[in-house]
């Protein structure tokens, strides 16, 4: 099982940030590869994504949900098989640190190279700074809404 631990500060108050990570129908406007996320039940989340050039479908069971703190996760069905937590930290009341860390099984010899050369890490910090831009964005009204 392979591992990644990021973090980015987002311009905005923790309460927003939580609020648009939990928006997961939205993924795709800042989320490389995820194509669509629907969410047949409140715990439960189907993921669409593109990884290494091959469409995957997986289910995924929030483990743990407490506002404004952190979301948890786990694979349930499908691949990839993943786990993880992103916590949401204030640092002002305009200002928030994103945590991230997630735990991976890379399925087959591209996915299994690619982690090594640390593909998978720099598509976290990547997603981080998309969200990033995407959420201050929105907050100031300057993106898409």
């Amino acid at each position: 099982m392979a591992q990644v631990e990021e973090s980015i500060e987002v311009a905005v108050p923790v309460t927003e940030a939580y609020q648009q990570w939990t928006r997961f129908e939205e993924f795709p406007r800042f989320m490389a590869g995820v194509e669509r996320i629907d969410r047949p039940a409140p715990e439960l989340t189907h993921w669409v994504v593109r990884v290494a050039g091959a469409v995957r479908e997986f289910d995924a069971r929030i483990t743990e949900q407490l506002p404004d703190e952190r979301i948890a996760w786990t694979a349930v069905a499908g691949e990839p098989h993943q786990s993880g937590v992103v916590t949401f930290h204030r640092i002002d009341p305009n200002r928030s640190r994103v945590m991230l860390q997630l735990d991976y099984a890379p399925q087959g010899l591209v996915e299994t190279v690619g982690d090594a050369l640390g593909f998978v890490q720099r598509q976290v910090i990547d997603d981080l700074k998309c969200f990033k831009d995407f959420i201050e964005s929105r907050t100031t009204g300057a993106g898409p809404a």
